[in-house]
């Protein structure tokens, strides 16, 4: 049926107001129903979760896999933050100081003073809160800083107490030194970085003078005493051996020296006037002295062979591993052979072709310093190309140096002596002359051209304003 308009309207609007009542009816509901079941939000607070963290022994480099343990910074139950220093240790090359990555409590200590640690293995179990340390990669441990030890003279502006009760920290060589000395390095002054006790402190305080005891009032006179039969001295032989494990770097010298037998070797040996040496030394000297570094005879004989390189390459050279191949090296890193508390160390001082001999001779004071406190790093002490010996400071004329493997050629140098020789005008006159002995892989080097090296390193030394023509 048709409905008419005016009947319409009213409908329609009824219909649309139902509508809109029961569209914010159910809005309302909805808004209702959510606040009823949705949550209150609260703030919660929990502990720190601690977990125990194996502190491993870090990849050293150079095919090292055992180091041994020289000391320990710290025991257990000591809490530690990052960067502080766990303990020493020696590998085959050198020693180096091994810090923490992360802070924590130490729980364990695996290993002893004295024992072999291995690399991949844990050192110790830190107990740390760091959820990051059992995710961070252990980088590798930095070598010992190269800093000089100070001068005997140089004391800091606030030295550091004798130790009385705390840890104590030296190296090695100078607890050697101590105990060979009797001293206490209890009652020793460490001058050293955080209190650490340098070889110079120990003769500081051998130097000291001592304090007087007064003198005690002479006791009366006692009748003496009847003597007394002694029985006579009894000689009680040693029956025991002493066995020592070879390790650090005794057991380098031994891989390198077994390794050095399979290599045939040619000899030659020489004398050299040093009078003109001696005289321009003594002339640069004070002017060594001025700019804080000792000038001894070395840097002149280190500068030399690295000039007379430039003229014959072939005893900077080296054999690869297989033989095949001559690789003539392009920098002049000339090896010093040194005698220290730890035994015999080689390290070497990089590219000498672009030093100056001031700058040899500082060099040189930083490695004997380094050397003579068992402080040096691992890149002081590879990458040489050519080695020289000075068996002349301790005593010797000629010796038969054994090459170091995978150089080709090492030289020893005998001691300054005074001996007679004739003159350009026949005269018979007191002469200065130093020896030395060349030994040369004679697979690469032939006789003729390490005569002619030998000759191009004397023209030097009995000449040696000549070296400034070629000095860069």
């Amino acid at each position: 049926p048709l409905v008419s308009t005016r009947m319409a309207l009213p409908m329609v609007s009824r219909v649309g107001g139902a509508c809109a009542l029961m569209r914010h009816g159910a809005s309302a509901l909805l808004l209702s129903s959510l606040r009823r079941f949705t949550p209150k939000r609260s703030f919660r607070t929990s502990a720190p979760c601690l977990g125990i963290v194996p502190f491993k022994l870090a990849d050293i480099g150079e095919g090292i896999t055992e180091v041994e343990v020289l000391q320990w910074f710290v025991n257990e139950g000591d809490t530690v933050e990052e960067f502080d220093k766990i303990c020493e240790v020696q590998s085959d090359k050198a020693t180096v100081e091994i810090t923490s990555r992360f802070g924590g409590v130490v729980r364990k200590r695996h290993y002893n003073e004295g024992d072999m640690a291995y690399v991949g293995k844990a050192l110790i179990e830190l107990e740390t809160p760091d959820d990051k340390a059992h995710d961070t990669p252990p980088p590798p441990p930095a070598s010992t800083p190269s800093v000089p030890p100070q001068s005997p003279g140089s004391v800091p502006a606030e030295s550091v107490a004798p130790h009385s009760g705390e840890k104590i920290l030296a190296a090695p060589a100078v607890r050697a030194f101590a105990k060979a000395k009797g001293v206490s390095l209890k009652e020793v002054q460490g001058t050293g970085r955080e209190g650490r006790i340098l070889k110079e402190d120990v003769e500081r305080l051998l130097a000291a003078p001592t304090k007087e005891i007064p003198p005690t009032p002479p006791a009366p006179p006692t009748p003496p005493a009847p003597p007394t039969p002694q029985a006579a001295p009894t000689y009680t032989p040693t029956t025991q051996d002493r066995v020592v494990p070879v390790r650090g770097l005794m057991r380098t010298m031994i891989k390198t020296m077994t390794q050095a037998l399979s290599i045939p070797t040619f000899g030659l040996n020489d004398e050299i006037v040093v009078d003109e040496l001696i005289a321009l030394r003594s002339a640069l000297k004070p002017l060594a002295l001025e700019r804080g570094v000792k000038l001894t005879f070395m840097p002149f004989l280190i500068k030399a062979s690295s000039l007379a390189m430039k003229h014959h390459p072939v005893v900077n050279a080296s054999l690869d591993a297989d033989g095949n191949s001559l690789i003539f090296k392009a920098s002049h890193n000339i090896g010093v052979a040194m005698d220290t508390p730890q035994g015999l160390t080689v390290p070497n001082i990089k590219n000498v072709q672009d030093r100056t001999l001031f700058d040899i001779a500082a060099e040189l004071n930083r490695l004997q310093e380094l050397g003579a406190a068992g402080k040096l790093g691992m890149e002081d002490l590879t990458g040489g190309t050519f080695t020289l010996s000075n068996i002349g400071i301790i005593g010797g004329t000629y010796a038969k140096p054994v090459i170091f493997p995978p150089e080709v050629c090492i030289g020893a140098l005998g001691k300054f002596r005074t001996l007679p020789r004739y003159n350009a005008q026949g005269d018979l006159v007191p002469t200065q002359v130093m020896n030395v002995s060349w030994s040369g892989d004679h697979r690469v080097i032939d006789g003729a051209s390490i005569a002619r090296f030998n000759l191009r390193f004397k023209e030097y030394l009995e000449a040696p304003k000549a070296m400034l023509m070629e000095m860069r």
